[in-house]
């Protein structure tokens, strides 16, 4: 049975230090840290998400519907989408991924939507690989800059940005968005 000091340690060591300690009779520190020396890489993609929320096959649809609107507010309603993501903007392009996740209309005072999306790749080098968005996306700008929080596959220890620019929408709510992303990973 370890003393109260070796267990003091063991909780200190456990809680503040990159290491791992055993107790069996004796201490032993086993280090684990690793080694950093992967080389950081930039790569930009460039494709189009395809909204649509009308029509008999929707790739996003409303699943919040406040129940004390005011007239003319769009705040609260939320949307889950799995979008197509293609090389051009034609929906009938190569598809490379889907946008996959929830947007909502978070501001009381303009249409700034809060994006909680994956964009899952599955073509070429990136199959199998997604970059997480998270951020505010004021879609009546030009061009809106959101955050890349994080990604899996390739894209491990993400960060970085996405620029949106709508290049088509109609009145129903169904878009077409540009998707210029600069991403650090490893």
């Amino acid at each position: 049975m370890a003393s109260f000091a070796a267990q003091t340690v063991l909780i200190i060591f456990t809680f503040f230090s990159p290491f791992f300690i055993t107790i069996n009779g004796e201490f032993s520190i086993q280090s684990i840290v690793t080694s950093t020396k992967r080389m950081e890489k930039m790569t930009h993609l460039h494709f189009y998400f395809h909204d649509t929320i009308s029509g008999k096959h929707p790739t996003a649809m409303q699943i919040i519907k406040p129940h004390n609107r005011s007239a003319g507010s769009l705040f609260g309603i939320t949307f889950m989408a799995d979008d197509p993501l293609t090389e051009k903007p034609k929906s009938s392009s190569k598809l490379v991924g889907r946008a996959q996740g929830i947007y909502a209309l978070a501001s009381q005072h303009d249409v700034g939507l809060l994006m909680v999306m994956n964009f899952a790749f599955f073509e070429g080098t990136y199959n199998g690989s997604a970059l997480s968005i998270l951020g505010r996306n004021e879609i009546f700008h030009d061009v809106r800059e959101m955050p890349v929080v994080g990604g899996t596959g390739i894209f491990r220890f993400a960060r970085g940005y996405a620029l949106a620019k709508t290049v088509w929408s109609n009145q129903k709510g169904d878009a077409i968005v540009e998707y210029n992303v600069s991403v650090v990973h490893y």
